[in-house]
């Protein structure tokens, strides 16, 4: 029995074992080349500097005796001094994957990053060989070496007239894939890379480009858009992630980066399985996600073990995803607002100039004419159901109101461009019909003062009567044809051109009867979703509204870009109006007008 029982215990002895690296130098090459990411080599070498205390870091980038080199010099404690007080490069060099830091970490230092001892390796994949120097406590400058592909590293000390504090760390040559190595990029990486280090440390880093002859100073990425306050606490027990979110634009460039204690692991929290969905892959968000007690990968330091660590954070953060997307859905219905009231505007703008072009007895029921006096403010409220109706008319000042002033921008500057109005008109054989020149400056105010005006007929015929004055009677011919006129407006040194074209003819278009309505302006548009009926628009006379059914095929369609729904939503608008401005005409006569109209509000569509 005695024997049986040992002979088990040999057995069951001889199942288990300890792992251990069978060839050292392999498994050091294999963790030097695990960093694939120059520039987040670089990252490392600064946060060494972070850790050790550094005010300034220095990132030189140059060419010396033909190479190209990287060098970066700080302000720190330097290498840790052995009993002697010299600086201890042979711990670095011979323990490898058993970091200082991690010991200081667990004695409770704080403010420290590095904590796998492979930082230094990463220079495998910047250049050929590293030079790192450091000064003694006995006044003298010490430095090692170590090449890339070579198990060996060297010892020595280097004369120097007086030692510098901290350390200096060289990278040369640098391999050939990465010697575009720019400054600027350098910079826009640790900027974001580094972001919270450099801010809570408050050290200052700068690039010296000098194959570029430029110096860049590394601030802290700046995110744009309103900031999130009122979010729910994001709290493990393992501690608290920290949230700096931002409601941007929507664009390809706002997304959320993870981090760990101020050091970025992920550029986009898309990047990870787990959260490409709302609101994370929304667009409209920008800013960090912080976790300290998140796991990293040893080896390239972006890439994050899916423990429970992990499935923490995961939990917090799902009653923080609830949050944005209300906010989310607020922020968009409010820029759906926006853009219609944008849209309106730009529309009625458009229609506007279209009508100055044309003439103004023919398109009488939208009495342009009258409110030309004033400026009509329009607004409009896009979400559906809620019309969007003409607001009253905003005053302007005119002679004979003492208590009315001009704010300084209302003011006219110099003249930039001058238009006919009607630019295309029709005239009956032998009848007059008067013009005007419409002078504006850059902003489009009239320019009314220090003007000459000088008008001419450039083909065709006809007489022209007062061609000196900013309003001319136009007599035609007594036969049918087409006549240019030309207007040339002057101020001062400025001077500008336009023409308009009249055609004469024996016979009009029908006499349109009187509008059944009041003169009612310029209408507003809201939305109707219908999407199983056919009808595209309809015109609300009480209201003064277009209703526009943004359930048709056509305006989904038209709603892929802003540039085609506004023309949708402005051949809307012409269908209408003409419609309504031409009361018994025949269906061909209201298709020439709806032609005439879109074609000079088109091209006033901004």
């Amino acid at each position: 029995m005695p024997a049986k029982r040992t002979n088990k215990k040999r057995r069951k002895k001889g199942r288990s074992g300890k792992l251990r690296i069978g060839d050292d130098w392999n498994a050091i090459t294999i963790i030097a080349l695990s960093q694939t990411n120059p520039l987040k080599a670089v990252a490392e070498f600064v946060e060494n500097s972070i850790d050790a205390h550094a005010r300034h870091v220095t990132i030189t980038r140059g060419r010396e005796h033909g190479e190209p080199y990287l060098r970066i010099m700080d302000d720190g404690d330097g290498i840790p001094k052995d009993d002697q007080g010299i600086p201890n490069f042979r711990y670095v060099a011979t323990h490898i994957c058993d970091s200082i830091k991690r010991q200081l970490k667990g004695d409770g230092a704080e403010g420290i990053q590095g904590e796998f001892g492979i930082g230094l390796l990463s220079f495998w994949v910047v250049g050929e060989k590293l030079t790192m120097t450091t000064a003694g406590a006995d006044g003298k400058t010490y430095q090692m070496q170590m090449r890339k592909g070579d198990p060996s590293y060297t010892l020595m000390p280097r004369r120097t007239l007086f030692a510098d504090r901290g350390t200096e760390l060289s990278i040369k040559p640098l391999l050939p894939g990465i010697r575009q190595f720019s400054g600027e990029k350098i910079q826009w990486y640790l900027a974001a890379e580094l972001r919270d280090r450099i801010r809570r440390s408050g050290v200052q880093i700068k690039v010296i480009d000098r194959q570029a002859r430029k110096e860049y100073k590394v601030e802290p990425r700046q995110f744009s858009g309103r900031l999130l306050h009122q979010l729910p606490p994001a709290v493990t027990g393992r501690g608290e992630i920290y949230l700096e979110l931002y409601l941007a634009e929507p664009g390809p460039d706002s997304r959320v980066g993870l981090y760990r204690a101020g050091t970025r692991v992920v550029a986009d929290l898309t990047e990870l399985d787990e959260f490409q969905r709302e609101p994370w892959s929304s667009g409209c968000l920008q800013g960090i996600v912080d976790a300290a007690f998140l796991n990293l990968t040893p080896g390239t330091r972006s890439g994050i073990i899916r423990d429970s660590a992990f499935r923490d954070l995961c939990q917090v953060l799902t009653d923080v995803e609830h949050a944005l997307l209300h906010i989310i859905a607020e922020q968009r219905q409010a820029e759906e607002e926006r853009a219609s009231r944008k849209m309106l505007h730009t529309i009625q703008k458009a229609f506007k100039e279209a009508l100055l072009a044309l003439p103004a007895e023919e398109y009488d029921w939208f009495d342009i004419q009258k409110k030309s006096q004033g400026h009509v403010q329009h607004s409009a409220a896009a979400s559906e159901g809620m019309p969007v109706t003409d607001a009253a008319a905003e005053a302007v000042p005119v002679d004979g109101d003492a208590h009315l002033q001009k704010q300084f921008f209302e003011y006219a500057g110099p003249l930039f461009s001058v238009r006919v109005s009607p630019r295309t008109s029709v005239v009956p054989v032998g009848q007059s019909k008067t013009y005007r020149a419409v002078a504006r400056d850059r902003s489009r105010h009239l320019v009314e003062h220090n003007l000459t005006f000088r008008w001419e007929i450039v083909e065709g015929m006809g007489e022209l009567d007062n061609a000196e004055s900013e309003i001319v009677t136009f007599t035609a011919a007594l036969q049918p044809g087409l006549t240019r006129i030309k207007v040339t407006a002057t101020q001062d040194q400025k001077r500008c051109e336009d023409e308009g074209i009249v055609t004469v003819t024996d016979s009009l278009l029908p006499e349109m009867q009187a509008p059944a309505e009041s003169q009612q302006g310029l209408p507003g548009y809201t939305f109707s979703k219908a999407p199983g009926e056919l009808w595209r628009s309809k015109y609300d006379v009480e209201q003064n509204v277009i209703v526009i059914n943004n359930g048709h095929r056509d305006f989904v369609y038209a709603s892929r870009n802003r540039s085609l729904k506004l023309r949708y939503i402005c051949r809307l608008f012409a269908k209408e109006m003409v419609y309504r401005n031409f009361p018994g005409s025949s269906p061909e006569q209201l298709l020439e007008r709806m032609i005439e109209l879109s074609l000079y509000t088109e091209e006033n569509l901004k």
